[in-house]
């Protein structure tokens, strides 16, 4: 399941929004009916995960904390606690909460950005954009991904470039 894209919507007055059409087909692909709302640990937007994607984070997540550390059940409670199960209407419309609109300054105008195996949910205000500039993406992928072909596999410039040698026996 990988959801890809970014699109732009509107709430109504009451909250709701469509979850654009393209995010709708891979979820009815993969057989998803719920998802999961909470918000993002580290940014101002919100995510939109299907249950089964959750469910996987939370074993995860219960796999490496201790139940017999204070910290670490702290931690759990925290990330388990502010969710909202999400299900879609008839018409592919959710109930974004009140609560979650204020966490993220959510107006009126959002952003879905798909996330590979999550969607994100982004106020469209001034100073809310989810992306760096052209300079520090490039610069930011180059050094995570090096030159080793990623995106040109047969690039003479790829360090994973084959080799061949002739068999020089006479």
């Amino acid at each position: 399941m990988r959801f890809l894209g970014n699109i732009e919507a509107k709430t109504d007055a009451k909250g709701r929004a469509f979850l654009p059409a393209v995010f709708r087909k891979v979820l009815n692909a993969s057989g998803e009916e719920s998802l999961v709302l909470r918000k993002d640990i580290f940014e101002a937007c919100l995510v939109l995960y299907p249950q089964s994607v959750w469910n996987e984070r939370m074993d995860t997540l219960r796999r490496r904390l201790s139940r017999w550390s204070r910290r670490d059940q702290m931690i759990y409670r925290q990330y388990v606690t502010d969710v909202e199960m999400i299900t879609l209407d008839g018409n592919g419309r959710f109930l974004i909460p009140k609560r979650y609109m204020k966490m993220v300054n959510i107006d009126q105008q959002i952003r879905f950005t798909g996330m590979d195996d999550c969607i994100e949910i982004w106020a469209i205000n001034e100073g809310s954009e989810p992306f760096m500039s052209a300079e520090e993406f490039s610069k930011a992928m180059e050094e995570t991904m090096g030159t080793d072909g990623f995106f040109f596999p047969d690039s003479p410039l790829s360090d994973n470039k084959a080799t061949t040698t002739k068999d020089s026996t006479t």
